[in-house]
């Protein structure tokens, strides 16, 4: 999504041969809609036996500068719907929904016109602060991740919830790679509350932005380590297509190429570059054995115009104008239907390898901050009523009463850290000595431990309007 600065500066943050990725159905409470729940298998997406491909369009009228629900809002939801019938499209992407709040009446205008969603579970004001090693340790509490579970408890029993994703585009610079192991510990929470929970295995991943420089280390790293801490989906916010141009004029050849044999998933959760006119060449190459042996479709961006100058529609006193945009996108879907059969799918898959640790790649080991001690309580209790986006909830970043209190491995097991950055299990609690890499995980413990204090003064004045 194209934040505005300051909502970029709270955005969140997230190999060993292993059987088929297919993520099984647990227990869980009646549905209340009516689509098949769609699952992963190997690296796609399946729906009652049948290969599934997103089909879709980034849906979040009035940007993030206006950090409203619009599953709520029945009356547009109701409006808009009928242009995504027009499009033909089955996913809706949202950024940001009210957590405090049912999204029964919602989530079945989509389900009854055959529409899934793919929602981001962060809000402007309960997410990760990439900013410091510093925030991060304090926007990572037991308040972020009751809103996080909240989300969860709140959408879980729709079936046409397509996915979560976890983070969007956190980690879009060579300098922020340290919110990586918060992103894939939130990953590894939000699993592990699911299962608590007994709800059905919902897909969990994150959207990364198309930074060149670390990308593939990203790619590699999300889908690491054991299934609890891996992502079930990959999803890449990329505008290389920009028309006039084709499947390798773009170098979509050359990452399928790269990608191939990728553990999970792959889609486009954001695609549509706006240099040129739209003629959305790129859908006919999307759906195409060109890529569905590696991706599985994507989202348009976006579906409403607002200042950065992409959109679908216009939209003035509560009436929509679909542009030209919108024609050639419905024209476009229209032509182009998904491949038959399975699409040339890996049914088996493996784990990636961990990357190492480079100028492009601060993350030195493969250790996770261990998960705040209050959040236990919502696994047997569950999260309760979500914070919601009232103005005057304080946001989680300011800090919480419970924090990391050290670091731990992949598996769970505890951990230390060498001098050299490396890591190994360890009996006791966890600790490290390492300094100087830049790693996120390479905190001492004396300071992990002391930065409740640092933190709580930090967040008293950020609410002071002391900090930006």
């Amino acid at each position: 999504m194209k934040l505005l600065p300051f909502f970029a500066a709270l955005a969140v943050v997230q190999g060993q041969d292993l059987p088929s990725r297919t993520i099984a159905n647990l227990p869980r409470a009646t549905s209340s809609g009516s689509l098949p729940v769609v699952s992963v298998k190997g690296n796609a997406f399946f729906a009652d036996g049948k290969r599934f491909y997103v089909r879709g369009v980034a849906y979040q009228p009035g940007g993030a500068a206006n950090a409203a629900d619009p599953l709520i809002d029945i009356p547009s939801l109701t409006r808009d719907v009928a242009n995504f019938k027009k499009l033909g499209i089955n996913a809706i992407r949202v950024y940001t929904v009210d957590n405090s709040v049912s999204h029964d009446e919602g989530m079945k205008l989509l389900a009854d016109a055959g529409i899934y969603l793919a929602l981001d579970a962060n809000t402007p004001s309960f997410s990760l602060n990439r900013q410091s090693n510093a925030t991060l340790f304090q926007s990572y509490n037991e308040n972020y991740l009751q809103s996080i579970f909240a989300t969860i408890d709140n959408f879980a029993s729709y079936s046409n919830l397509l996915l979560m994703i976890n983070g969007n585009e956190v980690i879009n610079e060579r300098n922020n790679t340290i919110a990586a192991p918060y992103v894939k510990a939130l990953n590894r929470d939000m699993k592990a509350y699911t299962k608590a929970r007994g709800y059905r295995a919902i897909p969990f991943g994150y959207a990364a932005a198309d930074v060149a420089e670390n990308v593939d280390q990203q790619l590699a790293y999300f889908d690491c380590g054991p299934d609890e801490v891996r992502g079930d989906f990959f999803a890449l916010n990329d505008y290389s297509w920009c028309d006039p141009s084709s499947f390798t004029v773009a170098g979509w050849d050359k990452k399928v190429k790269r990608y191939s044999g990728y553990g999970v998933p792959l889609f486009m959760a954001e695609f549509g570059c706006n240099t040129n006119t739209r003629e959305w060449g790129e859908i006919a190459a999307l759906y195409s054995t060109n890529m569905t042996s590696v991706y599985s479709g994507g989202l348009a961006y976006e579906y409403t115009a607002e200042a950065n100058g992409y959109g679908l529609v216009s939209l003035s006193d509560g009436e929509v104008t679909p542009n030209s945009d919108f024609d050639r996108l419905q024209e476009a879907y229209e032509a182009t239907p998904n491949p038959t059969g399975d699409g040339g799918y890996s049914e088996t898959t493996t784990a990636s390898e961990c990357p190492a640790e480079s100028d492009d790649w601060a993350v030195a080991n493969s250790l996770l901050p261990a998960m705040p001690s209050k959040a236990q309580d919502y696994f047997d209790d569950g999260a309760g009523t979500g914070p919601g986006l009232d103005d005057d909830t304080t946001p989680s970043q300011y800090g919480g009463d419970s924090y990391s209190e050290g670091l731990v491995a992949m598996d769970g097991s505890q951990a230390s850290v060498t001098n050299s950055g490396t890591s190994t299990k360890s009996g006791s609690s966890a600790s490290s000595t390492a300094s100087g890499n830049g790693g996120v995980l390479n905190i001492a413990t004396s300071s992990v431990f002391g930065l409740p204090i640092v933190v709580s003064l930090m967040g008293l004045l950020a609410g002071m309007g002391m900090m930006v």
